[in-house]
């Protein structure tokens, strides 16, 4: 399964940004999908992560409340929106897909998107 990432880009602070994550397969219905952000010098970090059906989701204790992760089956397509971002939410943004929510909340990812780099300015 191929992923790919789009929506990043730079914005000022308090503004919004909605990402997109298209799967290329239509197994992704079959996985969970998550996100993650890293910035350079630090390890990967879990954003967000959804159920098969959507129905239930999970997020960083850091990000709730500002962040909302969703998916269309429908369209092999996930999302992840972002409000009332922050300079500190800057960072290269990885949707992925594994076995369960809690699994890819652990790391255990079978598939990575390539990225997408968002950049919030101060």
């Amino acid at each position: 399964v191929q992923l790919v990432e789009s929506g990043g880009g730079l914005v000022q602070a308090g503004g919004s940004l909605r990402l997109s994550c298209a799967a290329s397969a239509r197994t992704f219905s079959t996985y969970a999908m998550g996100w993650f952000r890293q910035t350079p010098g630090k390890e990967r970090e879990f954003v967000a992560a959804i159920s098969t059906s959507g129905g239930s989701t999970s997020y960083a204790d850091s990000l709730k409340g500002r962040f909302t992760i969703s998916r269309d089956n429908a369209k092999n397509t996930g999302y992840l929106q972002m409000n009332s971002l922050k300079p500190e939410d800057t960072a290269v943004y990885y949707c992925a897909l594994g076995p369960t929510s809690r699994q890819i909340r652990l790391n255990s990812v079978n598939y990575w998107g390539q990225g997408t780099q968002v950049t919030v300015s101060s």
